[in-house]
Formats: C-alpha cells, sequence, structure tokens
C-alpha cells in the first residue's frame, strides 16, 4: 500500500474535505399549480404534465 513519506497538514487536508458536504435541493413553486418541484425538472399535476408553469403533456400517463 502507498504511504505519504511526509504528513500533509491539517489545512491541505480540511480543503480536500470541503467538497465533501452535500447541499440541499433546489425547490420551486410553479406558478399556474402552486405545485413544489424540483428546478428544471416536469413535474405532474392532476394528470397534466407541466413545465417552467406550461402544460406541456395533456392526460400524462407516466410509463413504467
Amino acid at each position: 500500500m502507498a504511504h505519504p513519506k511526509r504528513r500533509h497538514s491539517t489545512t491541505r487536508r480540511d480543503k480536500r474535505r470541503s467538497h465533501d458536504f452535500a447541499t440541499p435541493k433546489q425547490i420551486a413553486v410553479d406558478p399556474q399549480t402552486g405545485e413544489i418541484h424540483l428546478f428544471h425538472r416536469a413535474h405532474v399535476y392532476e394528470g397534466n404534465l407541466y413545465y417552467k408553469g406550461k402544460m406541456i403533456v395533456e392526460g400524462y400517463a407516466p410509463q413504467a
């Protein structure tokens, strides 16, 4: 196994670990329906598919 020849400083270790924490998901509220959904994602509301506040597909049935 590989081992470091010298010890890494705590600053160097912490800089590497600074990206390890998860960020919460961005949540949006649709202005037309008031439905809560993720940003940049289409969502189903009352059987219709909405994206950016507009109805994209009427009578949407998800494929399983």
